[in-house]
C-alpha cells in the first residue's frame, strides 16, 4: 500500500474483501480505514449488479469523482479489491497503470 502513495496524487489506498473487510490499508488523516473499506465494496458491488442487470459484462474499474478528489476501485482477485482516493486533478493514466500493478500483486498473495 505505502508504494501507491509514491504515485503523484494517490492519498490514501486499502486492499479489502468484497464483502467489505479491511485487509490492509495506508490512509492518514481522518480517513477511517474500516468505513472506507466497507463504503467501496459496497460501491463496487452495486456497481457489478447494475453492469450484470444490463448484460453489458464484468467490470474493470468504478471511478467516482467528487468535488474534493476521486475514488478508484478495481479487482485484485477473485476476493479482493484494491481502491484509492486521489487528489481532483491527479493524473488518472499514470495511476490506473499503477494501481493495475498493484492489484495483480494483492491478487497473487490472496491466492
Amino acid at each position: 500500500m505505502s508504494d501507491l502513495r509514491k504515485v503523484g496524487g494517490i492519498n490514501a489506498s486499502a486492499a479489502v474483501t468484497r464483502d467489505g473487510l479491511l485487509i490492509a490499508s495506508d490512509v492518514m488523516g481522518e480517513i477511517d480505514a474500516e468505513t472506507f473499506a466497507a463504503m467501496t465494496a459496497t460501491m463496487t458491488g452495486a456497481a457489478e449488479t447494475a453492469m450484470s442487470e444490463v448484460k453489458a459484462g464484468d467490470i474493470r474499474r468504478v471511478i467516482v469523482e467528487g468535488e474534493s478528489g476521486k475514488m478508484i476501485s478495481i479487482g485484485a482477485g477473485s476476493n479482493a479489491l484494491l481502491v484509492v482516493l486521489t487528489a481532483p486533478e491527479a493524473p488518472l493514466g499514470l495511476i490506473l497503470l499503477k494501481i493495475g500493478e498493484a492489484s495483480r500483486r494483492i491478487a497473487k498473495l490472496l491466492e
